[in-house]
């Protein structure tokens, strides 16, 4: 439904921000989460999701864990001290981005 780079633009944003909410989530959970969040208008693919975990990861502002569930393992990931300073800078970010874009958008100008 939206341009995949509109969805790129914001992915991290969207994962910090529902890392910082829920603690922990693994891929797949944080994809439903989006979907179940969004009344099914936003889908975030796997294939989108997992590059952008392991970035963040390796930028220092993930961590993960992994557990065994239903005899597989299930990958968590979780923010970091640094990605809780970075979420808390993205969400506000993107807060005053969708107002200013808001603004323009609805101007009659």
């Amino acid at each position: 439904m939206f341009s995949g780079s509109l969805i790129k633009g914001t992915l991290k944003t969207i994962i910090l921000k529902l890392l910082y909410e829920h603690g922990s989530m693994y891929g797949y959970e944080i994809t439903k989460q989006v979907e179940e969040s969004s009344e099914g208008k936003l889908k975030l693919t796997l294939g989108a999701i997992y590059p952008t975990l392991h970035k963040l990861e390796k930028g220092g502002l993930l961590s993960s864990r992994s557990v065994e569930v239903d005899n597989r393992l299930r990958k968590y990931y979780a923010l970091t001290a640094e990605g809780k300073k970075a979420a808390i800078k993205k969400i506000n970010e993107y807060e005053s981005f969708a107002r200013i874009m808001h603004t323009i958008i609805l101007s009659n100008n």
